[in-house]
């Protein structure tokens, strides 16, 4: 088979959950004989297609684009839809996946269906319904249950632009994010299937109108190397591990506030993400920052993964957002690292309250503290949560599931 994915942005240029997970997915599915090609945006682009292990990359510069282009190219992009145009010609796939389409055209989607070409969605986040795809909004951080006649939308747009004031011109701007709304409802009508990597994802979706029968639940799977780093031995105190994006959403500073009140001797933090992207939160963060066990190492590269997680007894998810899947869980799962996670959102799917983790309430501080706390005083716990994690689900196994839906999408 024949497969195009589509995603929003790409390695090495940026690197997160949905990149990684399109690159591991189009990697097994070339190695298992099927011809598989990226399509994506790029700051800057190469005159050929890159063969990256057995996958041709397509990168159509577009240049540094800040929030206010990317939405605005959702509706109009010429050079884009060209762009698209002569890679659907060149690489005539039998089945188009997209993975993202945030900045790129929705007019592609109709490129895909004048050619007729089955086209399959994976609900990597909420952008299909939410112009910040978190569903969370920007003028008090709450999470957000969907338009309220799209007036609330106009409202956390401006104040995404910083113009939170300017409230007698959010009746004007609504209908915009209306007009998006219809737009992005007609991508998802003239997809094939809508995967969801979760339950909870599939039941927001459904929330907001879209048919529960046209979306089918696949967890992910990751790709765990065959030498596995063996764990570092256990010492007295308690390793804690944050892997991810340094954001607000992310919840950072909640478990940095409760690093701060644990006891300095022997409690270490390694606080692994990119401390580029959002420099003034990472700045709040090093500022907060009073325990002495605490580190900012920067973004780990994922080759350096494994061998960081072999060397922590916790990691902690403290997001404040509907995660929809988070790929860190699994990861840290398959290192034999137990999980401490807010109870929010797909996290309830993923952790097993007294099991192979905790859970504490989102933003709670005190009630993290309360749990890392135990878990220092009692060492024997973080043994039965490390005996309690389950294997965890493979891209393999992710893989077969695919190729089941896109056999019975291009059908």
């Amino acid at each position: 088979m024949r497969i195009l994915h589509v995603v929003h942005q790409y390695l090495p240029e940026k690197v997160g959950g949905t990149e990684l997970y399109t690159r591991a997915l189009a990697r097994q599915q070339a190695q298992q004989g099927h011809t598989a090609a990226i399509f994506t945006p790029a700051i800057a682009a190469l005159t050929e297609p890159a063969m990256e292990d057995g996958v041709r990359v397509y990168r159509a510069a577009v240049g540094e684009r800040g929030a206010t282009a990317v939405f605005r190219h959702t509706f109009h992009h010429p050079q884009l839809d060209r762009a698209f145009a002569a890679v659907l010609q060149q690489e005539r796939p039998d089945l188009v996946h997209i993975q993202h389409l945030m900045g790129l055209p929705a007019s592609i989607v109709d490129q895909i269906g004048q050619a007729s070409i089955p086209c399959v969605v994976t609900l990597h986040d909420y952008w299909h319904l939410c112009a910040n795809a978190q569903l969370l909004t920007n003028y008090d951080n709450t999470v957000c249950a969907g338009p309220n006649y799209w007036l609330n939308c106009a409202r956390c747009a401006l104040a995404r632009v910083g113009h939170s004031a300017a409230l007698p011109l959010i009746p004007a701007i609504a209908p915009l994010f209306g007009y998006r709304q219809a737009r992005l409802r007609r991508v998802l009508a003239n997809a094939r299937t809508l995967i969801a990597p979760t339950r909870f994802v599939a039941q927001i979706h459904e929330q907001m109108g879209i048919p529960a029968a046209k979306i089918q639940v696949v967890p992910h799977g990751i790709d765990v190397p065959d030498d596995l780093p063996p764990r570092v031995p256990r010492r007295a105190g308690l390793r804690i591990g944050y892997i991810g994006g340094l954001s607000w959403q992310k919840g950072v500073h909640v478990l940095i506030a409760a690093v701060n009140q644990l006891p300095q001797e022997g409690v270490t933090l390694a606080v692994m993400g990119d401390t580029a992207v959002f420099p003034d939160y990472v700045a709040q963060l090093q500022q907060q920052a009073r325990h002495p066990g605490i580190t900012f190492t920067g973004r780990i590269p994922y080759e350096q993964l494994w061998a960081a997680l072999a060397a922590l007894d916790v990691v902690v998810v403290p997001t404040l957002w509907y995660e929809t899947a988070s790929l860190i869980v699994q990861e840290a799962f398959a290192a034999g690292a137990p999980v401490v996670a807010s109870q929010i959102g797909a996290l309830q799917e993923r952790v097993r309250e007294g099991v192979d983790g905790r859970f504490f309430p989102p933003g709670d501080a005190a009630a993290l503290r309360d749990i890392l706390n135990h878990l220092l005083a009692d060492p024997a716990r973080l043994d039965q949560l490390r005996g309690g994690i389950r294997p965890v689900r493979t891209i393999q196994e992710h893989f077969r599931d695919i190729e089941s839906i896109y056999a019975q999408s291009g059908s």
